[in-house]
């Protein structure tokens, strides 16, 4: 059966403590002249079927049908306010809980521009308070269930990870950009995260993001990606390796059989110095510039007095000098060599 509470009050030597409800085991009997002590950096909130009915300053308070009125109809007069009402006093912690560490309890899927699907953990701190102790009882104990700090933090973090993850979804980044962002990131998330903590009474003063980091399998793939970056071209990589295997080959003695052995060797030393050769000059061939290769340009004019093979569009000979355009007489157009018509008016070239 549910005691007779007399005198209510918590005392927190940690100062650590967020709410605190007392009794602690569920709602006690409360009658009127009962006390409730409130310390200086507490308040405290009388809680009756999932709904706050006052809150108490500091000071040593005497419950009556002045001070929480709403009990003249809960308890009723015709007892002469002697009859216990079971109530539960919530007490809240109204300094700053600062160094409030969160992180992720399970990987975060991000899409990577780079790596494609990848996954993250996250680690970060906050700093918060109460502004409004009525309000963070109703939500929190009223439609939470929540009496405890344990259970408020593992609560509060699970709202930062779900608003980082939807900040996280909208970029457009690859992992390895992420560490240069942090501050914005961090500025986004807090923006996510004030309407949620302002509706349950709190103020979050402040919000970092101290480390974004691969889990182990996504690590490996970046040292991967990393190596393959330093080596460049794979398939140049791989020949190149191939034909020093070759060339280290033939190196080696043919044999200590006799001169069958040394035959061996000899043929399959010439055998793989060969395929070398081949290799290598594939490799020069694929990165032999273009430059070096043959070229024929169309329209090229041949001087008619030494031969000489000009570029298309030249009007005299690089070699001797001789003019390779006929002037209109009509209109002083330059038309090249050979042309019977000028290209301007259309007067008849000698």
């Amino acid at each position: 059966m549910p005691r007779i509470i007399d005198v209510v009050q918590f005392l927190d030597d940690t100062g650590n403590e967020i709410v605190h409800r007392e009794p602690q085991d569920g709602p006690g009997d409360f009658r009127l002249g009962s006390q409730v002590i409130v310390r200086e950096s507490q308040r405290a909130v009388f809680f009756r079927d999932g709904k706050a009915l006052d809150t108490f300053a500091p000071g040593r308070h005497t419950i009556t049908t002045y001070n929480i009125p709403i009990l003249a109809s809960i308890i009723g007069l015709a007892t002469s306010g002697q009859s216990p009402f079971p109530a539960e006093v919530i007490f809240v912690n109204m300094r700053d809980f600062v160094d409030q560490k969160w992180g992720s309890p399970e990987p975060i899927v991000f899409r990577d521009t780079e790596l494609g699907m990848v996954r993250l953990r996250s680690f970060g701190a906050y700093a918060y308070s109460v502004k409004d102790p009525a309000a963070f009882v109703n939500v929190i104990a009223g439609q939470q269930g929540i009496f405890s700090t344990h259970a408020l933090a593992d609560y509060l973090r699970n709202i930062i990870v779900s608003k980082l993850t939807d900040v996280l979804g909208e970029q457009k980044s690859s992992v390895l950009d992420l560490p240069s962002q942090y501050n914005e990131l961090s500025a986004a998330t807090r923006t996510e995260l004030n309407d949620e903590f302002g509706g349950m009474g709190l103020a979050l003063k402040t919000f970092y993001i101290s480390a974004i980091t691969p889990t182990e399998e996504t690590a490996k793939a970046i040292d991967e990606r990393a190596s393959m970056g330093a080596i460049g071209d794979m398939d140049k990589y791989l020949k190149f390796k191939a034909a020093r295997a070759i060339g280290d080959a033939a190196q080696q003695p043919g044999g200590t059989g006799g001169a069958m052995d040394t035959g061996i060797g000899l043929g399959a030393g010439m055998g793989m110095g060969a395929g070398l050769a081949g290799m290598m000059s594939q490799a020069m061939q694929q990165n032999k510039p273009a430059s070096a290769a043959p070229q024929t340009q169309a329209g090229a004019i041949t001087c008619p007095t030494c031969g000489t093979v000009n570029p298309a569009g030249s009007k005299f000979c690089n070699n001797d000098g001789t003019k390779f355009t006929i002037k209109c007489p009509t209109c002083g157009t330059e038309n090249l060599l050979g042309a019977k018509f000028c290209s301007n008016d259309g007067t008849k070239l000698a």
